[in-house]
């Protein structure tokens, strides 16, 4: 899998912080700070309705309306999860992300998950879509670590 480099580099952040330390204290410039302060933690948080629909849009491109073939199975979660970093990674944050994804066919047995982890909750994330149809089942999983 081809690795995939973030577009927009921690200088550029480091940067519009600095900005925001130069501005003085007048109302307009309070407004414009808050308003300024508010898209930077925006710009780098990790957004969960967004990861979601990323990954929503994924599976529906890999999968579609295809029924389980076992023999296509390899190359849907990697087109899966392709994908999701490509259009992750064009959001632009400042974020190392993790996908997975997980396909199996729907034949009445069970699948348990669980994860873990150890990380700043008010910077890194973690989303995890179930997707099914009527022969299968897609689950992926997005974690996001910030840099």
């Amino acid at each position: 899998m081809p690795l995939v480099k973030n577009t927009k580099p921690m200088a550029m952040f480091r940067a519009e912080l600095e900005a925001l330390a130069d501005l003085s204290t007048s109302h307009v410039n309070c407004k414009k700070m808050k308003t300024t302060a508010f898209w930077i933690q925006h710009m780098t948080a990790f957004v969960v309705d967004e990861v979601t629909n990323i990954i929503k849009e994924a599976v529906e491109g890999a999968i579609g309306g295809n029924g389980y073939q076992h023999n296509k199975v390899n190359q849907w979660t990697s087109n899966v999860v392709e994908q999701c970093l490509n259009q992750l990674t064009k959001l632009g944050k400042p974020f190392k992300y993790i996908v997975t994804c997980v396909i199996m066919q729907k034949n009445g047995a069970g699948l348990h998950t669980a994860s873990s982890c150890f990380w700043d909750n008010s910077t890194d994330g973690s989303c995890t879509v179930r997707w099914e149809n009527k022969t299968m089942f897609c689950i992926v999983s997005v974690f996001g670590l910030a840099i």
